[in-house]
């Protein structure tokens, strides 16, 4: 069949016309497996943008869910509950770094909002935040503010919320320029999705860090795609060893359910006040049952050194036809392409492989489920052997 992103859109079938979409329609889900009702057995290299980090149908995952809907499938935040509290906590501890505390909402750019409210609260009359080029922070107001391109692409309101600054990915000598003494936060993603599952490296991110600490600036790290285990590490902050103020995380924290995380320092803890920060769906009891089911999922299965393990196999094997290159981390790596990864991703999903794209038109982006093992791989490499 032809492999070409369908973006003749018309709302007929009542869904607002925004989304292009790939020439498949999924049916069922198991494992690393995609079923289309054309009979098609597609495998899934994508993981729904990086949320699937289980896969599909992982029985932890239903048993917490189903489990929780039938005890008490929502409370507000205003009533105490012990998994609210047990999901937080197993978070805080399969994360491992200097963090004490986890504020729930429902998204990775709800996490990015409230992280800023927090550095401008602590760091008040600073009216500045500094972004890194090619990032990917969200569509709404302020985490839209400090995404690339999206002021020229989707985001429409009339003036940014705050003053942003651009640092060069792959200059750490910018880094000074751009974060001063009116910085209230400088935020990165360790290794850019969007921008082509590239990896900012420790240097850059300590580098960072210094500048942070001489400014007196807070370092956010946006680990809504990179985190929860993607790198192999619980997150990029483990992986590149750089001691975040806030990490927001979200994507793989659900495996598909919403759900999202700010985790923060002692210090932004301690600026917390009552009301300060405020949702009504974040924290709800199924969400936070499924990132117990999630993280027991990873550290039970050892599903880090799975990721390690068959990610080193990509970047070796998958090096062929059209792919000269490999970058990013774990299973956020992006295959450089002598052709255009819109092409290659084409001729991929006509042979069952589903993979994304980025950013970068160069980069075709793995985001596979973490229990992917090399048998999978080595349908990929003999695909790209062919294309």
């Amino acid at each position: 069949m032809n492999a070409v992103i369908d973006t003749n859109l018309s709302p007929a079938d009542g869904l607002a016309p925004v989304y292009s979409q790939y020439p498949l329609e999924v049916t069922r889900a198991d494992g690393v497996w995609l079923h289309t009702r054309d009979g098609r057995r597609v495998l899934d290299l994508y993981g729904g943008h990086a949320v699937a980090a289980l896969g599909y149908g992982h029985r932890g995952w239903l048993q917490a869910l189903t489990q929780q809907a039938g005890s008490a499938a929502f409370q507000s935040n205003a009533v105490a509950m012990e998994v609210r509290a047990r999901a937080a906590q197993r978070l805080l501890q399969f994360a491992q770094l200097p963090l004490d505390s986890v504020f729930f909402i429902n998204s990775g750019a709800e996490a990015n909002e409230n992280a800023f409210k927090m550095a401008f609260k602590m760091r008040a009359g600073r009216t500045h935040i500094a972004a890194i080029e090619h990032s990917f922070h969200g569509r709404t107001d302020a985490a839209a503010a400090t995404t690339w391109g999206a002021a020229a692409k989707w985001y429409h309101l009339p003036r940014a919320p705050f003053d942003v600054s651009w640092i060069p990915r792959a200059d750490p000598a910018a880094i000074a320029q751009h974060v001063t003494d009116n910085t209230a936060a400088v935020i990165a993603e360790p290794v850019q999705g969007v921008g082509g599952a590239f990896d900012l490296g420790a240097e850059y991110l300590q580098a960072l860090r210094e500048r942070c600490d001489a400014v007196g600036a807070l370092l956010i790290l946006d680990e809504v795609q990179c985190g929860m285990g993607r790198t192999g590490q619980p997150f990029g902050a483990n992986y590149f060893g750089v001691r975040p103020d806030m990490v927001t995380t979200a994507k793989a924290l659900g495996n598909g359910f919403p759900v999202a995380a700010l985790l923060m320092s002692p210090a932004v803890t301690q600026a917390l006040k009552l009301e300060g920060l405020g949702t009504t769906f974040g924290g709800g009891p199924m969400a936070c049952a499924v990132v117990e089911a999630v993280v027991e999922a990873i550290e039970s299965g050892k599903l880090l050194d799975n990721v390690k393990d068959v990610s080193a196999y990509i970047r070796q094997t998958c090096v062929v036809g059209p792919v000269v290159g490999s970058q990013g981390a774990g299973f956020l790596l992006g295959l450089k392409t002598s052709r255009p990864a819109k092409e290659v991703q084409a001729a991929l999903l006509a042979q069952n492989i589903l993979t994304g794209t980025s950013g970068d038109p160069q980069v075709v982006r793995l985001l596979p489920p973490y229990t992917l093992e090399r048998q999978h791989v080595d349908l990929l490499t003999a695909a790209l052997q062919t294309i």
